[in-house]
C-alpha cells in the first residue's frame, strides 16, 4: 500500500480563494489509477482552506465569536474541494470513502492528542480507498486548531507502514535551500534523513506551517524505515513513474 499526499499547491491555485485545478486533479488521479497500486489519499486544503483560515486567524484558536463563521466557512470550503476529488475518483472507477478529520482526530494546543484510524482499516479491508484532507478540528485547549494533511499522512504512515509515501507538490522535489529564492539551489535526488535541509526559510509559510513542517514530517516517516518521495505533480507522468518505480525526476528520502 502507498500513502499519497495531493498537495494543495498542485490541485488548487493558492493565490485565488476557491479556485480548483480540475485538469490537474483529473490527470493525477488517472496516473494513480494507471499504476495499479493500492493506496490511501490525503489532500491539502489549498486556497479552499488556507485563505479563509488565515483571514479568520483560526490558527490562534477560538478568541472571539466571529471566528465561528470562519470555522464554518473553512470546513465547508475544504469539503467542497474534497467533493471534487471524490468525483474524479468515481470517474475512474476507484471506489472510495471520504473520512473527515473532525471524525477521527482531536487536538490539544495545536498537537494531535488522539487519533482513531479504525475507519481507514475498515475501508482498506473492504477494498475502498480512504480519502482525507487538511481541515480545522476541535482542540481541547484552544477550541479548534488547524490539522494539516501532512499531519494525517504522518500518522497513516506510522500506522500502516506503507511501501512508500509520496508527496505530490508544485516543485521537482527537495532542494538544499529554497529554489524560489536561490537560483543556485541544489536539487537532492536521493538523500538520507540526516542530509535533509532544515528548511528554516521557505517561500511560503501558511497556517499549517509550510515547508518547514513538511520536511520535519518527512524526516519522521523516513526514520521509521519508510522511503518518502517528493515529486512535481505539474509534470505529466512523474507521479505514475514514482508509483511504478520508473526513472523520473523526484527526490527520494531513504528510509532508515
Amino acid at each position: 500500500m502507498i500513502v499519497i499526499k495531493l498537495g494543495g499547491s498542485v490541485i488548487t491555485d493558492k493565490r485565488t480563494e476557491g479556485k480548483i485545478r480540475k485538469r490537474i486533479i483529473d490527470r493525477l488521479i488517472w496516473e494513480i489509477k494507471k499504476s495499479g497500486e493500492k493506496f490511501s489519499i490525503v489532500h491539502g486544503a489549498g486556497s479552499f482552506g488556507h485563505i479563509p483560515a488565515e483571514r479568520y486567524q483560526l490558527h490562534r484558536g477560538l478568541k472571539e465569536r466571529s471566528q465561528l463563521e470562519g470555522f464554518h466557512l473553512t470546513h465547508h470550503s475544504v469539503r467542497l474541494l474534497n467533493s471534487e476529488v471524490m468525483k474524479v475518483l468515481l470517474k475512474y472507477h476507484i471506489p472510495s470513502v471520504s473520512i473527515s478529520p473532525l471524525c477521527f482526530i482531536e487536538m490539544r494546543d495545536r498537537r494531535i492528542e488522539s487519533i482513531d484510524l479504525s475507519k481507514f482499516d475498515k475501508a482498506l479491508s473492504m477494498g475502498l480507498t480512504p480519502v482525507s484532507f487538511g481541515d480545522v478540528v476541535f482542540d481541547s485547549k484552544r477550541g479548534f486548531s488547524i490539522c494539516s494533511g501532512d499531519d494525517i499522512v504522518l500518522h497513516l504512515a506510522l500506522h500502516f507502514k506503507p511501501d512508500k509515501v509520496v508527496f505530490i507538490m508544485d516543485e521537482d522535489g527537495i532542494f538544499d535551500r529554497d529554489p524560489k529564492k536561490y537560483r543556485n539551489a541544489k536539487f537532492l535526488k536521493d538523500v538520507r534523513v540526516d542530509d535533509l535541509p532544515s528548511a528554516e526559510k521557505s517561500s511560503y509559510i501558511d497556517v499549517t506551517g509550510g515547508m518547514r513542517k513538511k520536511i520535519d514530517i518527512i524526516k519522521r516517516i523516513a526514520n521509521d524505515g519508510i522511503d518518502v518521495y517528493v515529486v512535481n505533480g505539474n509534470k505529466i507522468g512523474r507521479v505514475y513513474g514514482v508509483l511504478t518505480g520508473k526513472k523520473v525526476k523526484r527526490t527520494r528520502v531513504i528510509g532508515c
